[in-house]
């Protein structure tokens, strides 16, 4: 896991990241658990998904990284002002942007983290 998560409180995840995340985490843990030998019909199968997060009762890879990306950014939030790394988390990019959807911010992806605990009206950097 140390690994895997190094600098990930910087990370900004699309969904085919978070996705390519969920499915290294689980073949990880059927390389660690190893295959499950079936009573009925007497053969060697994988473990299914639920099984797996039955066996391993740490919370999922992409919970671990939205709950410590919001502890950094309040940490970050508490140093205040005068600090650059506020300003980069805050900081909107000068120049053009190339066409299309925007890319989603570290903001952003804060924002979403908060509303997926029920905190998303509130402003964040207040609530810090």
């Amino acid at each position: 896991m140390p690994v895997v998560l190094y600098g990930f409180e910087t990370w900004s995840l699309t969904l085919r990241e978070e996705r390519r995340l969920k499915v290294f985490e689980n073949r990880m843990l059927r390389r660690i658990f190893g295959p499950k030998r079936d009573k009925v019909r007497r053969e060697w199968r994988k473990l299914h998904n639920e099984e797996l997060h039955d066996l391993y009762c740490i919370p999922n890879i992409l919970r671990v990284i939205k709950s410590r990306r919001m502890g950094w950014a309040g940490h970050v939030a508490r140093m205040g002002v005068n600090l650059g790394v506020y300003w980069i988390l805050l900081g909107k990019p000068q120049g053009k942007r190339p066409l299309g959807r925007p890319r989603h911010r570290l903001e952003d992806n804060i924002k979403m983290d908060l509303q997926e605990v029920g905190c998303g009206v509130m402003d964040w950097i207040q609530l810090a």
